[in-house]
């Protein structure tokens, strides 16, 4: 799929306000994307506790996500999410990513929790559930703060990707 020809300058970027919702929204959607990878490695594996097999299930939960989103991102620079707050993933020129820039993205976009994620693994404090919403939480924000930082307001992984959000309205259709 092409997108059509634009200026890259015409091209706004969406408020943080309405980027973070989409993330909301997307985390809420990665339950189902989730839910039958995992079902499906607990009977392959015949996992029969749930804390036996954590890091196998880990990476593929890691791998079934990172498809979901290079493949979402590098056919139509959208996610179910992204499609629902009319946002879409473009390069600088303003054209559909690649699928290697969209792995890129998808393994950088992980700082958004490798800070409190290893925060809470050497601090000891990993056990408690509302300790680590808290962690990660201020973690999110933080790194979504950063993008007052840029000065199209992108996040740090677009800017090293190469990669913009964008608002997106689709084309009207025909009759």
């Amino acid at each position: 799929m092409t997108l059509p020809a634009v200026d890259p300058g015409a091209l706004s970027t969406p408020s943080l306000r309405r980027r973070l919702a989409c993330f909301v929204y997307e985390g809420v959607l990665l339950f189902g994307v989730v839910m039958v990878p995992g079902l499906i490695y607990a009977v392959l594996t015949r996992q029969t506790h749930a804390l036996k097999g954590t890091q196998g299930l880990q990476w593929s939960v890691f791998l079934v996500v990172g498809a979901y989103f290079i493949v979402c991102w590098s056919r139509s620079g959208q996610s179910l999410a992204m499609q629902t707050w009319r946002i879409r993933l473009v390069d600088q020129a303003g054209q559909r990513v690649t699928a290697l820039r969209a792995a890129a993205r998808y393994l950088l976009a992980w700082l958004w929790f490798a800070p409190a994620l290893v925060t809470l693994k050497f601090t000891g404090l990993h056990g408690s559930g509302a300790t680590a919403f808290v962690a990660l939480t201020a973690g999110v924000l933080g790194y979504a703060a950063l993008t007052w930082l840029h000065p199209d307001r992108q996040y740090w992984h677009d800017a090293v990707c190469r990669t913009r959000l964008v608002n997106w309205q689709p084309p009207p259709r025909s009759p």
